[in-house]
């Protein structure tokens, strides 16, 4: 389902703190789309989005305002950073079930803030190194445009809509691997590290765009950014940009003045130094090179030479500026993170280590990839027969669903009565957060469709499932009893993962202890039970790894 992308949907970013006075009403205006849109226009949208913000706080001073919904129009709001906000603005549809889900949107909009702080760091911080706005209108102009081209389809904008209700944006989808995998890619985990010397190096094992192994946490860098589907390094690395070109100018008719005001999405291609806009999410500019790592001219070249600059990241958490070096081997990609400030040589320091990781680690990136294919059920590795489902926990940006492919097979009056059941699940959900209760309390949800499909929504302890059964019984507790099954034979082995790198880490740290102590063996194992409680507790503090209980 499509909008028109310059008649349905409008999409902002506007800084309260600017733009107060008379007459520099268009200060405030970092970004708005459609572009060609005249100002009066612009500010008009945002002058009507501003007036909400301020009057829900009246209400609500704690609670940013979210959503908005009028008679034609549904108005999502995010406060990216303070007192920065994200509209948009969405036409309705004439259907009789609502086609959008606020909460889908609303991600949207956290995405598109969270991959740009990423490559480009804090707006905030942007604006008040360059007080008058130009080069954060450039910077963000050029990156929404780019990004917002991967939801193109001939001249219309495909937002997530209820044919998307069995996906979650924002979350990390992990790969299911034998406990012999989990020790190999473990393995390589340590070289990698050991490979830097002493540098710094954290990295991320992918195999298939699914994450594999990290050194480093979800809460220091932004997981929607990374893992988020189509914007993540699987959209760099195999984007379709045969339409870009040519959708470009079905995206925005910008006008003169508009260039003069956002920036061209020419601009950036790095004429002007002082100008210069990284475009990170053009994957026509990224190739694989001959030493396997990809390269970029995105980030320009080394004054004086033609060696091409480093890509960079920066940590959510710490604000840490990180060299971003990715390697590929077939199906298998090894992002490896490296703190500028560690670096003292530069391009120089980041070279000589990719070279060392080439030399340490390359017969065990091959044994990791063998192994990790002959285990791969291929993309519908995680269907379960019968069963449409989605499984999530937001708190640890992790989720498994259903392959796009079968959620295809699913009738229109099924996904609009989950995407409903969905969006009656968020409003429980805020109810709870604005109330200041138990956050965590447990919601279960069944509803017979139209046509006659159970949809069924689970949320126990913080995680969800979500589940349409097409070919189930008529009876209730036959739908119950499915669920329950489900949960019992799947939901845990989603997470064999964790149970296999804990097992693996124990096994190390039995080694350990009884090379020391030489204990006697029935009393070290009875200590072992106490110790390993307390070791796998510790692991899944550590590592922030979504703890694998029954839904």
């Amino acid at each position: 389902m499509g909008v028109s992308s310059n008649e349905s949907i409008q999409l902002c970013i506007f800084d309260l703190r600017r733009g107060q006075n008379e007459g520099q009403e268009l200060d405030k205006i970092l970004f708005f789309f459609p572009a060609g849109f005249p100002f009066s226009k612009q500010l008009s949208v945002i002058g009507l989005s501003e007036g909400l913000i301020t009057f829900t706080r009246i209400f609500s001073p704690e609670a940013a305002c979210e959503v908005i919904e009028a008679e034609l129009h549904s108005h999502v709001f995010h406060e990216a950073e303070p007192d920065i906000w994200m509209v948009m603005v969405v036409e309705k549809s004439n259907d009789s079930e609502p086609i959008w889900r606020d909460d889908a949107l609303r991600k949207v909009l956290k995405e598109i803030h969270s991959l740009f702080v990423m490559f480009h760091g804090s707006i905030r911080e942007m604006l008040e190194k360059e007080p008058s706005g130009g080069l954060t209108r450039r910077h963000l102009y050029s990156f929404i445009m780019d990004y917002l081209r991967d939801f193109l389809a001939g001249k219309k904008l495909l937002l997530p809509s209820f044919r998307d209700c069995l996906k979650e944006r924002g979350t990390v989808q992990m790969l299911t691997i034998s406990r012999e995998a989990a020790i190999e890619v473990q393995s390589l985990a340590r070289v990698l590290e050991s490979s830097a010397g002493n540098t710094l190096c954290y990295s991320l094992i992918l195999f298939q765009d699914l994450l594999v192994s990290t050194t480093l946490s979800p809460v220091w860098l932004t997981p929607r950014a990374l893992f988020s589907g189509s914007s993540s390094w699987s959209y760099v690395r195999k984007g379709s940009t045969a339409s870009n070109a040519a959708s470009e100018s079905n995206m925005t008719h910008p006008n003169s003045m508009s260039e003069s005001f956002y920036g061209s999405s020419d601009i950036s291609s790095g004429e002007d130094d002082h100008y210069h806009v990284v475009r990170p999410l053009q994957s026509d500019k990224w190739s694989k090179g001959k030493d396997g790592y990809l390269v970029t001219d995105l980030w320009g070249a080394e004054v004086g030479t033609w060696v091409f600059a480093t890509p960079t990241v920066w940590l959510q958490q710490t604000g840490e500026k990180m060299y971003l070096c990715v390697y590929q081997h077939r199906s298998l990609t090894l992002m490896l993170m490296i703190p500028v400030s560690s670096v003292p040589n530069g391009e120089q320091g980041v070279a000589e280590v990719r070279q060392r990781i080439i030399e340490n680690a390359s017969l065990k990136i091959l044994k990791v990839e063998e192994k990790l294919s002959k285990g791969w059920g291929g993309e519908n590795a995680y269907h379960v027969s019968g069963y449409r489902y989605l499984l999530v926990d937001g708190d640890r940006y992790v989720s498994r669903a259903s392959p796009a492919t079968k959620v295809t097979t699913l009738t229109k009056e099924s996904l609009l009565a989950m995407n409903k059941l969905r969006q009656e699940v968020e409003l429980e959900k805020s109810r709870a957060k604005l109330d200041r209760c138990n956050f965590e309390k447990d919601i279960e949800m069944c509803v017979r469709a139209k046509n006659n499909a159970w949809v069924i929504s689970r949320v126990t302890r913080g995680k969800e499932l979500y589940m349409v059964l097409e070919k189930a019984n008529e009876t209730l507790l036959y739908a119950s009893d499915a669920v329950e099954k489900f949960s019992d034979r799947y939901a845990i082995g989603v997470l064999s993962l964790v149970w296999s790198i804990v097992y693996f880490h124990a096994q190390i740290t039995i080694l350990i202890v009884k090379t020391i102590f030489s204990l006697n063996e029935k009393v070290f194992l009875k200590d072992l039970e106490d110790f390993g409680l307390y070791f796998y507790s510790f692991f899944i503090w550590e590592s922030k790894i979504l703890l694998p209980k029954k839904l």
